[in-house]
């Protein structure tokens, strides 16, 4: 395989699951919202926990919120794919960290930027939920963008960014069991 060229990975959530998922979050009430927080925790605990400890990091309720609807987004995603899902330990959250880090640190060491911008395109197109991680990084950048217009950015912002994509790769990467019925 010639190097440049994307490999093919096989998500188990497609793009019609992900904007299901979104218009589903999207169309929740209140009360809802809450129901599914509920299902995450007993199902996803440990996804839960990566966003509830957001403000021992500093980072302000608002933001918060934001990373919290992302996250039902994403099991919401996760249902409709069909499959169960292991539940996602610390253990694992922290070897996606522990990736994630390393992927970035490697893209941010090649001198040549052009080769430097190939590698992350390539990290974008081969990642095994490239459906989920789009919607995960277009709404961190909206996200981004109105922070800066209001002139709300924070040191902290980095760390919903960074839980965000965590959240995506721990579920990119597990082995999902058997499709459901």
């Amino acid at each position: 395989m010639e190097c440049g060229t994307p490999v093919k990975s096989i998500g188990r959530i497609s793009a019609e699951q992900v904007a299901a998922a979104i218009q589903t979050v999207q169309s929740m009430s209140l009360a809802e919202k809450v129901a599914l927080t509920e299902e995450v925790f007993a199902k996803q605990p440990n996804l839960l926990a990566s966003c509830l400890v957001q403000p021992r990091l500093g980072v302000a309720a608002e933001n918060v919120d934001f990373l919290l609807n992302l996250l039902l987004v994403c099991f919401q995603a996760m249902k409709q794919s069909r499959h169960d899902w292991p539940v996602i330990s610390e253990g694992a959250q922290a070897q996606q960290m522990q990736r994630l880090t390393g992927t970035v640190l490697f893209s941010e060491d090649i001198a040549d930027p052009v080769l430097a911008s190939q590698a992350r395109a390539q990290y974008l197109t081969d990642h095994p939920e490239a459906p989920l991680l789009a919607y995960i990084l277009h709404e961190c950048n909206d996200w981004l963008q109105s922070l800066t217009r209001r002139g709300a950015e924070s040191e902290t912002d980095k760390f919903v960014m960074i839980a965000a994509v965590n959240i995506v790769n721990c579920i990119a990467h597990p082995e999902a069991q058997n499709v459901r019925a």
